[in-house]
Order: C-alpha cells, then sequence, then structure tokens
C-alpha cells in the first residue's frame, strides 16, 4: 500500500471519479458521459488512498452498549412488557404503577423509561447507566435518526426437524423477507447443525439470507436402535425415571421375543438400550441447546434489544444425561444481559400424537404404553417454553400457520418498559442465580411478561474447539487487534469505518469489485513529528466467497502528516481508502478494519455483495454509484455542458445533506436489441423508499441511446433533490425494465439524510 502525504496535488484520480458524477445525465447529454467513460472506469476501480486526509482529537471513552439487563456497581436493569386481556400492547404505565421483587424481596425502581424497539435505544439505556452512548457519530455529521431498525436472528434447530417442519420453516422464513423485513433490520439466519456456514450472518441483503436459508437441508433425527420390540427415546426417559407401565411392558416383550432369558436380565438389557439412546438423544440436545447459547453469548456488543425466533421440531430434556437444565439457565441469563427475547415456534404444526403411520409402533392390547407416553408431545416442548417464558418471549405451538405468530411477536415487542433498581451489596461477588417479578398491582387485568433473572456473576462459557465460522485473515505483520476485529462475527464500531462495494463490468477486464472505506478524520489522533503533525493508521481488508473461503487481502500503513497550524484548526476531511479486484460471478463479502495507532482505536466494518452473470446474457446492472451536489452549485439550468467547477464526489458513507442532491450513475448491462434497428429499449424507474413505503416515485423513461458506443453498457445518471425530506434513512430503489426482452431488474442501495 503507498503511504498518504499530506499535500495538494493539482489533480488526484478521485478528483477525476468527481468529475464523473458532476454530469446530470439527460438524454441529450449521453455523449458528454462517454467522453468520460474510460476516466471513471480507471478511477471507481483503481486502489488509491486519498490525499486530503486529516483528524484533529482523540474521541471519548467507549462504553458498552449492548446491554438491557446487566448487574453494575449502581444499578441492575430489566425490560418488561405489559399487555391487556387482548394482548394488546399497553402504553402510558408510569413508574409508580410496577412492583419490583427480587429473590421475592420488595425492591424500589431507580429508573424508569418508556422504550421504542428500534430507536436510538442506546441514549435511554445509557441514561440508566450514567453513561454515556458510544460515539459513533459526530456532532457535525448530525442528529441520530431515530429509525436505525431490528436485529432479528433466526436459529433454526436442523437437528430436531422432519421434512414437514424443514418445509413450514423454509417458508416462514421466505414470508418474512418478503412481507416482514423493514428496510432498516438487520437479520441473521443460523441453524444448529452449522450447515448454513459463512452465511449466518447479520445483514440487511436479502439476496443473502435467501441464500442462507435454501442451505438449510433435511437431516434426519432418529435415535431408535435395530432392537425388538422398537423404543422410542420418550419411553426410554419413563424407563429410566422407573415408570411401571412402560418398564414392565418393555421387560414383557422382551422375554417373550427372546425365550430362555430371566427376568433380570431381560430388565437389564431393557435399562442398557435406553440409558444408550439417552446418551446419543442427549448429545444431539445439547448441540442445539450450544448453538443457541453461543449465538446468545456472541450478541454483547450488539446494541438495542435483539428478537431470537427459535424454530425447533421439539426436543426432550434429559438431566440425567446432559447438563441441559444449567444450559437453559445460563442462556436465560445470558439472554437477561444482552438484552435479547426468545420466541419459541414448534416447526411441526397443529399435531394430536408424535405417532402416524410412517412411525413404528409397538402392539400394545393393554394399552400400558398409549397411557404413559400421553404427555410426549408437551415434553417436547417444555424446553422451548421455558426459553420463550423465562426471557421475557412467548411460545407459538399448536398452529399450522406461523405467519401471525411472527407477526405478532415483531409487534408486540416494539414497545417496552425499562426498570433498574440498585442491587445487592453481594450481588457481583457470587455465582447465584437471581429471580425477577414484576406486576401492576393496581391493574390485576394486565399481562405482565418480564424476565425470570440473571446470575450475578456469568458462569465462565463451556470450553470448545469448534472453529469460527469467520478465519481472521491472519499476518505476522499485521497488530493482532486488527486481525481479531476482521475476523469478529460483528463490527466494531469504536473506530466508525463506512464502506461501500461497487460492481463495474469494463470492456477489457470483465467484473470489477471495488472496496472503498471511509474513517472520519476526527477519530483519528495526530502527533508531533519532526515539524509537522502525523497520524498513522494501519489497515486490513479481506475478501471472501460465500464460503468463507479467503479471497485477495490489502493490508499497510497510511500517514497522514499536516502543518501544526492546520492540526490546530480543526480539520473536516476524512480519509478514504479503495482497493479494487477482478471478480468471477458469485455472492462475495469484504470486510475491512482499521487502528488507529496513535490513540489504540480500532473499528471494522463488512458488506456484502452479489456479481451478476453476464454470461447467461440476461438483463442485469451494475452497482449504484452515489455522490452528493451541494445546492450552493447548481448550474444554469439551460446548459447542456457540465460546469467543470461543479464537481460531485463519489460517497462513500452515503450520508448527505438535507439541502443538498442526490447524485447517481448506473449502467444496464445485457439489454436486448430491437431487430428493426438494433438498438436496446430500456426502460427506468426511480423510488426513494422510507420504512418500506415510496416517498418518491417517478414514471418510466426510457434510457436514451444516441451517441452510446457501447451498447451492452447503457449508462444513466440523475439527480434527486432531497430539499423537504425528513431526516433518516431511505432506500434507493432503480428498476430497469428491457422492453424487447420482456424482462426487468432491481438495484438498490441504502442511504441516510442528515
Amino acid at each position: 500500500m503507498e503511504v498518504a502525504r499530506a499535500r495538494r496535488p493539482n489533480k488526484s484520480p478521485q478528483d477525476e471519479t468527481r468529475a464523473i458524477l458532476c454530469v446530470w445525465i439527460m438524454p441529450a447529454q449521453i455523449r458528454v458521459i462517454n467522453t468520460v467513460l474510460v476516466s471513471l472506469l480507471c478511477c471507481a476501480l483503481t486502489r488509491t488512498a486519498a490525499p486530503d486526509l486529516c483528524a484533529q482529537s482523540k474521541p471519548n471513552p467507549v462504553q458498552d452498549q449492548g446491554d438491557v439487563v446487566r448487574v453494575f456497581t449502581e444499578l441492575v436493569q430489566t425490560d418488561v412488557m405489559v399487555f391487556d386481556k387482548q394482548g394488546h400492547v399497553v402504553n402510558g404505565l408510569k413508574r409508580e404503577d410496577f412492583l419490583l421483587k427480587i429473590d421475592g424481596k420488595e425492591r424500589p425502581i431507580d429508573f424508569f423509561e418508556r422504550v421504542t424497539a428500534g430507536s436510538n435505544e442506546e441514549s435511554q439505556l445509557a441514561a440508566a447507566r450514567g453513561t454515556s452512548p458510544m460515539p459513533t457519530a459526530t456532532p457535525r455529521k448530525g442528529p441520530v435518526p431515530l429509525d436505525r431498525g431490528r436485529t432479528v436472528f433466526f436459529y433454526v434447530d436442523d437437528l430436531h426437524l422432519d421434512l414437514n417442519g424443514l418445509t413450514a420453516t423454509k417458508k416462514l422464513l421466505k414470508r418474512f423477507l418478503d412481507d416482514e423485513m423493514g428496510q432498516n433490520d438487520e437479520v441473521a439466519i443460523t441453524s444448529a447443525s452449522g450447515q448454513i456456514g459463512f452465511l449466518q450472518q447479520l445483514t440487511d441483503n436479502k439476496r443473502v439470507l435467501a441464500a442462507a436459508f435454501e442451505r438449510i437441508q433435511l437431516r434426519p433425527y432418529n435415535v431408535r436402535d435395530m432392537d425388538r420390540p422398537p423404543m422410542s427415546e420418550y419411553q426410554a426417559i419413563l424407563i429410566e425415571d422407573n415408570d411401571i407401565d412402560v418398564l414392565e411392558y418393555f421387560i414383557d416383550e422382551t422375554l417373550r421375543l427372546n425365550p430362555g432369558l430371566m427376568r433380570d436380565t431381560a430388565s437389564s438389557i431393557v435399562h442398557s438400550r435406553a440409558r444408550v439412546i439417552l446418551q446419543v438423544a442427549s448429545h444431539i440436545t445439547v448441540g442445539t441447546l450450544a448453538g443457541l447459547e453461543s449465538l446468545i453469548r456472541g450478541a454483547n456488543k450488539l446494541p438495542g434489544r435483539k428478537l431470537v425466533f427459535f424454530l425447533s421440531g421439539g426436543f426432550l430434556l434429559d438431566y440425567r444425561n446432559s447438563d441441559s437444565k444449567d444450559r437453559l439457565q445460563r442462556i436465560t441469563s445470558l439472554a437477561a444481559r444482552n438484552g435479547i427475547v426468545i420466541y419459541s415456534m414448534d416447526a411441526r404444526g397443529l399435531v394430536a400424537s408424535l405417532t402416524d403411520a410412517s412411525s413404528e409402533s409397538n402392539f400394545d392390547p393393554s394399552g400400558r404404553l398409549a397411557r404413559s407416553t400421553m404427555g410426549e408431545l408437551t415434553a417436547s416442548q417444555d424446553g422451548m417454553h421455558a426459553l420463550a417464558r423465562d426471557t421475557g418471549g412467548r411460545a407459538i405451538f399448536n398452529t399450522n400457520d406461523l405467519k401471525p405468530g411472527l407477526a405478532g411477536a415483531l409487534k408486540e415487542t416494539s414497545f417496552y418498559y425499562l426498570l433498574a433498581w440498585k442491587p445487592d451489596r453481594q450481588a457481583g461477588t457470587t455465582r447465584r442465580f437471581r429471580r425477577i417479578e414484576v406486576s401492576v398491582p393496581s391493574r390485576s387485568e394486565l399481562v405482565v411478561r418480564v424476565r425470570r433473572g440473571f446470575f450475578d456473576i456469568e458462569p465462565e462459557p463451556p470450553v470448545t474447539t469448534k472453529k469460527p465460522d469467520t478465519p481472521p485473515a491472519t499476518n505476522p505483520a499485521i497488530d493482532k487487534q486488527i486481525q481479531e476485529a476482521l475476523g469478529a462475527p460483528y463490527p466494531d464500531r469504536r473506530l466508525p469505518i463506512s464502506l461501500t462495494l461497487s460492481y463495474l463490468q469494463t470492456p477489457d477486464e470483465g467484473a470489477r469489485l471495488s472496496a472503498s472505506m471511509e474513517v472520519p478524520a476526527e477519530f483519528l489522533t495526530f502527533a508531533a513529528d519532526k515539524g509537522t503533525y502525523q497520524a498513522v493508521l494501519t489497515v486490513l481488508g479481506a475478501f471472501f466467497d460465500d464460503r468463507g473461503r479467503h479471497g485477495q487481502t490489502f493490508t499497510g500503513h497510511i500517514n497522514v502528516n499536516t502543518p501544526a497550524e492546520e492540526a490546530a484548526k480543526g480539520y473536516k476531511r476524512d480519509l478514504t481508502y479503495t482497493y479494487p479486484i477482478r471478480v468471477q460471478p458469485g455472492i462475495y463479502q469484504v470486510r475491512v478494519a482499521a487502528k488507529d495507532e496513535r490513540s489504540g482505536l480500532v473499528g471494522s466494518a463488512q458488506q456484502w455483495i452479489e456479481i451478476p452473470d453476464l454470461s447467461k446474457g440476461k438483463l442485469s446492472t451494475s452497482s449504484l454509484l452515489l455522490g452528493e451536489r451541494p445546492e450552493t452549485s447548481l448550474a444554469a439550468v439551460s446548459t447542456n455542458t457540465p460546469n467543470p467547477t461543479d464537481t460531485v464526489g463519489l460517497s462513500i458513507s452515503h450520508r448527505f445533506r438535507n439541502n443538498s442532491y442526490l447524485r447517481f450513475l448506473v449502467f444496464a448491462y445485457n439489454a436486448a436489441r430491437s431487430t428493426t434497428d438494433g438498438a436496446p429499449d430500456v426502460a427506468i424507474q426511480i423510488q426513494l423508499v422510507r420504512d418500506n413505503q415510496p416517498v418518491l416515485t417517478t414514471a418510466l423513461k426510457k434510457i436514451a441511446t444516441e451517441g452510446v458506443l457501447d451498447q451492452a453498457r447503457l449508462p444513466y445518471a440523475a439527480e434527486i433533490p432531497l430539499t423537504g425530506l425528513p431526516l433518516g434513512y431511505y432506500r434507493l430503489q432503480v428498476t430497469l425494465i428491457d422492453r424487447i426482452s420482456k424482462n426487468s431488474v432491481v438495484q438498490q442501495t441504502r442511504f441516510e439524510i442528515y
């Protein structure tokens, strides 16, 4: 990597890129874009380290903002949901309406707040702790919008799903992506077996999520042995519990099938069979609970409240042959500390019995087995019910349509109350499990849902030898902190890094993927160095395919030098860096991490992108390249020639002022040609979407082709005024329609108005 110096060159590659985006392309201006097309492809896809870099001061110390229930020296806090008889969320309650008990003793409520999930919860949660929220944005960047979105995990227990349950699970996941997922939501689909692999990560990319749940395949679960009479897992549990009817039935049948056996020998055989079956079954169940515990433990750094939908076909808890009881209690406590609510869903749907025509059953004219196994269905749901109840969630059982339960869970968790109290003196010094009770005495008809409890000191996680899904890009020359940040499951926002991935197809070199990162200047730390002031940033980046396999990596140090008088004024220029590679069609993830060497502050970012396969000849698009033009740089509306002083830089952060103009550039690939004149006929429609609702929709407009030399790559650019639009997050959605081949394609990207 080249070393960047603070200087002002006459013309840099980024200046050329800015010149490209200064063109607002109307049909009569298509010829203009072709004169600069070569410059665009060279600049947008060539590695550059921006020379005009600067920073001013050290950021404030960072506080961990990921917890909803956590033991502090001063306060312990928990979230509470309240419902009326109809199941509607009750708003408007006050501190004095609640009664709080810890281990059965009434405690005063020292902090009370109403919180809207998906908003800027960090500020409200920080108020309960007397801390400052994480400095992910700076004052000059404007206010933090209140539509951050929800964090939702789907944990699929594929170790306990049959074919019908797997089908219902995939159907539910597809419905969520199509109908329920908000534009700012972050979602992860994970599985107990780990068969999803590298794709089980938080993302807002629906294509990645769809690929994730398509990887879930049937893993037949059967722990029965080959002996006779056939013995189920539940029957084995009853035998271990010395259920007389079941035990005597199997002893009698073993004697009948093996003449000459002594009864004691037959009893020993039956007990031995039951023990082996339970050991195998417990190993599988522990795998399910261990995966869930790992998911919840790893979410401790994510801000705000998190939802986990636990989809399973049910499992039995065997406390003799496993540590299931301890794991359930650990999961409950971890969920409380990390702000996670679990909703358990039985993917089997409405079932009357777990025995059907496909199951091998025993001849039982006496009805002894039937009487004893009537509770099997309920027993298989006990663990799921406990996880939901003890974490403040709800169990959704015995229904063939899980969608209403999913929608209801998302709705009822949208608002909650935050209560905090002073802990006992010995809290934080013991491993005691504390029980929480909350009620509204003045309104006994209300239903209060609260977490069951938490440990004063969290038990240590069990030792595991499982390799991480995302191997770090190890390099002995790179700081270990940066490598750990790159390989971590979630981005580290202490040093806020913006990352944008851009894909373009070039005639000579094919598909080019560019990773562009940006670090706000105010998060860099300058120090005197040989008569100037210098900041040093170490950068590490890696490209991965959808299987988690390493592609190209980049690394190095960026030095930023500036005179002392400039450093004293404070700077507004951010550090940017772009690295391009050639790629094949497919889904890719790019991860970047950086460390400010003066302060030791580390940050990371990650993003997914899908590269289309143009060899199939289908209509496709490039990425949307965004830029911003200030309101003060308006050119005369009557001129068709761009003003050379009216420059717009490529935006990496996708953050735009509310009085500016958003400009974008996109290319249409593989448009069909007319049989009459050989020209393509592609129409474009532009939408701005906020909270899944369009706030601006243009009419269909034909992309002009006059003067375009390469008709296989049709360029189009436009400008959108942002004045008058509310602050917050939006989605720019561009739809291309090939009116000759009758095909269409949609390209979209997120941006923020501040």
